[in-house]
């Protein structure tokens, strides 16, 4: 399981940053959404609980607690990433509207 969990996660990230690399802003942008799910799949798999009792009960009955950590990373790079994303499609909106393209190559009021 473990195995399967780290090849998607490879694949994810592998796919956004191709993605983002891509000329059409549009793919940039859906590319940027995969790779922030890419990283929050990652902290929930940092957090993974490997036992067979339920994370979430009470310590006195197991002896053992989940770990809250990786759960407010998740949270913390979630509201992060939702913040990157419509920062991102609002300049492509603009960006779009101005130029009536989302090609990068004939966007030319943005090169030096």
């Amino acid at each position: 399981m473990e195995l399967l969990t780290a090849l998607s996660i490879g694949l994810l990230t592998a796919v956004g940053i191709f993605q983002m690399l891509r000329r059409n802003l549009i793919r940039s942008a859906i590319g940027l959404i995969i790779l922030a799910n890419a990283v929050n799949l990652f902290l929930l798999s940092t957090g993974a609980y490997a036992g067979t009792d339920p994370a979430y009960v009470n310590e006195t009955i197991t002896g053992q607690r989940s770990d809250a950590l990786p759960q407010a990373l998740i949270l913390t790079a979630i509201v992060i990433s939702m913040g990157g994303t419509a920062f991102v499609l609002s300049m492509l909106y603009i960006i779009s509207s101005r130029y009536k393209t989302s090609d990068m190559d004939k966007v030319e009021g943005l090169k030096y």
